[in-house]
């Protein structure tokens, strides 16, 4: 998502070279896609120039793992998924690292997002499960938004119902997550990991899961360092990455504490900011 105008983004620096990159892990939205939510030019011969080098690339996001094998389709089998926040890590189809939610924490959010929802924000609560997401209400601008992030989800009628492990609770903010749902949720969520993911969006973890720790997870699993990894990220959901890698790297359109975490800073998303600085990383 882009939180900056073109008049005040930051200047990207120059990536360090003659790195020994072993994994790459980026964000998706605003971050790896470009404004219409396409992967950028130049992506597909870069990722098989990672192949050909032994380097695992990783796509970090929000959205579940079901949308986004969808979304790299002609390589899904091939790449590792940091989906849902960080809550499942799958490598090679292969679960990693789940981290499901408390039951009863659930159950305590979705009590509360229908009361803020009486009581006039405008939120709808989505529940994030292993094999699907579910949510209850209908409204056709909450649906569509829900439609972009979540390629299986069901409409019910209590998202309570479905046996499946909850991942994560996913709150949709039609004003502002940051400063509307967000500080309510925040406090009401605790100890839980409460996160705005985007503009819009609010997601709701169990205690201590980010995508950081979801690339320690990775790193672990692969036998690779931080010295060996790259992150590309642009907003507060990813915070936490930028700690889990030697070569961290904010897009320039990136919210400022991402800028003031990061190590580097790329060009833009919609100025091809992943693919241009991995290809100077890399010699190209």
């Amino acid at each position: 998502m882009s939180t900056r105008s073109p008049q005040d983004r930051v200047v990207p620096t120059e990536p360090p070279t003659e790195v020994d990159v072993r994994l790459v892990v980026t964000d998706m939205d605003g971050t790896l896609l470009d404004g219409a939510g396409h992967l950028p030019e130049g992506f597909w011969p870069l990722l098989a120039e990672l192949h050909e080098r032994g380097i695992v690339f990783a796509a970090a996001s929000g959205r579940q793992y079901a949308t986004l094998t969808q979304q790299f389709a002609h390589e899904a089998d091939r790449l590792a998924y940091i989906a849902e926040n960080g809550t499942m890590v799958v490598l090679d189809g292969e679960v990693v690292s789940l981290h499901p939610m408390d039951p009863d924490d659930v159950r305590r959010l979705v009590a509360k997002t229908r009361e803020m929802r009486r009581d006039g924000y405008r939120v709808g609560g989505i529940r994030c499960g292993r094999r699907s997401a579910y949510i209850e209400a209908s409204d056709p601008e909450f649906v569509r938004q829900v439609a972009v992030y979540y390629a299986k989800k069901k409409i019910v009628p209590d998202v309570l119902e479905p046996v499946d492990d909850t991942l994560k609770y996913a709150v949709f903010d039609a004003d502002d997550a940051e400063t509307g749902s967000g500080p309510v949720l925040r406090a009401f969520g605790a100890p839980n990991q409460v996160v705005v993911s985007t503009g819009h969006w609010l997601d709701i973890m169990a205690p201590g899961v980010n995508k950081g720790t979801a690339v320690r997870d990775l790193q672990q699993a692969l036998d690779v360092t931080p010295a060996q990894t790259v992150v590309f990220g642009d907003y507060l959901n990813d915070l936490e990455m930028m700690s889990a890698a030697d070569h961290s790297f904010a897009m320039a359109n990136a919210h400022p504490a991402i800028i003031a975490a990061a190590g580097h800073v790329a060009p833009s998303n919609e100025d091809l900011g992943v693919v241009t600085t991995l290809r100077t990383m890399l010699g190209g």
